[in-house]
């Protein structure tokens, strides 16, 4: 059975990966309640290839 709710799975990608050239992708998935933050998350996490704290942003 399905959970129900307004829960949904979103995928945090890293902005810093991209422009530091280096190969790879730095992505996590979570999960959010639509109702109660309905814009992107912006989240600091650890990035494991530039191996420091970035900033990641919900992507689509």
């Amino acid at each position: 059975m399905a959970k129900k709710g307004n829960r949904i799975q979103v995928i945090l990608e890293c902005t810093e990966h991209k422009e530091s050239g280096q190969p790879g992708t730095s992505r996590y998935i979570t999960t959010k309640n639509k109702k109660n933050t309905p814009e992107r998350l912006e989240i600091k996490k650890f990035n494991s290839v530039l191996k420091r704290m970035t900033v990641h942003k919900e992507i689509k």
